[in-house]
């Protein structure tokens, strides 16, 4: 009896030290593990920085860069922290909208810097790609981060009080693209640029609609007026606008006018992509 146990329990044993193994893994992924993904997903634009813990609860400082060949980079002051565990949605359970339902991975971003309440974020992978749910969200970041972006924003070294909001975002990323429903509103409040004596040259406002991907640049009040529109056309961003200076203010705002995009009279032509 005991020699036929041996026999049988060999493999058995080996199948639960393999589990076990497998688990351990997992539960103790080291978060440079997501530190690598978050940089192969950004093109190396968006990095975690001496990241520490593991891919499930962690911290660490989040670095903009220009990209791949850029010497250009910055990090937000402070540490990013992050939890992410398994939940499930529905009716009694986690509120999230109503696009989605059952299991997936809850995410909770919090960095003293910017969003004192923290973000939460629900993700669920599935047949159809990765559907990402963002709850209603208020934040202000600081404008010398963008600077590690590199060109133009390393020139303009730009000033102002960035508000991010929501009201709540429900997302898919798919063969068919991006598709969705929600809005992100940002504003630029009392903007300043070094190539500027003006100050402040006045407050902006960018919107995304999730459901048609436009994208809409309006101007709150100031001396610079900016307009412009745009759109996410498979993946990439397509977007033309305008500048033009108040009368009387032209002298002042010359310099940056020249470096926002081509020049046509008194107005300057925006473009991307």
């Amino acid at each position: 009896m005991a020699r036929r146990w041996t026999l049988h329990s060999a493999p058995v044993a080996a199948v639960s030290a393999l589990v076990g193994v497998l688990l351990t893994v997992v539960l103790m992924a080291p978060a440079r593990w997501l530190a690598h993904g978050l940089a192969a997903a950004t093109d190396g634009r968006l990095q975690l920085l001496n990241p520490r813990g593991t891919v499930w609860q962690g911290q660490a400082q989040l670095l903009l860069t220009g990209g791949p060949d850029s010497q250009d980079r910055a990090a937000l002051p402070g540490s990013l922290a992050w939890r992410l565990r398994p939940t499930w949605l529905g009716e009694g359970h986690t509120p999230a909208p109503a696009s989605l339902r059952g299991p997936a991975l809850a995410l909770s971003l919090n960095m003293p810097c910017c969003t004192p309440q923290g973000m939460q974020l629900w993700l669920q992978p599935g047949g159809q790609g990765l559907a990402v749910a963002v709850a209603p969200h208020q934040s202000e970041w600081p404008t010398p981060w963008l600077a590690g972006l590199g060109a133009p924003w390393n020139t303009l070294q730009l000033q102002a009080r960035l508000q991010l909001a929501t009201p709540g975002l429900a997302l898919q990323l798919g063969p068919r693209g991006l598709q969705g429903q929600g809005g992100l509103t940002l504003d630029a409040l009392d903007a300043a640029s070094r190539l500027s004596t003006l100050r402040p040259m006045g407050s902006y406002r960018l919107h995304w609609q999730a459901d048609t991907t436009a994208l809409t640049l309006s101007t709150l009040s100031g001396a610079l007026q900016l307009q412009g529109s745009g759109q996410w056309v498979a993946s990439r961003l397509r977007f033309e606008g305008h500048a033009q200076a108040s009368p009387g203010r032209e002298e002042a705002l010359a310099n940056l006018m020249n470096i926002l995009g081509r020049r046509q009279g008194a107005r300057t032509l925006i473009k991307i992509g």
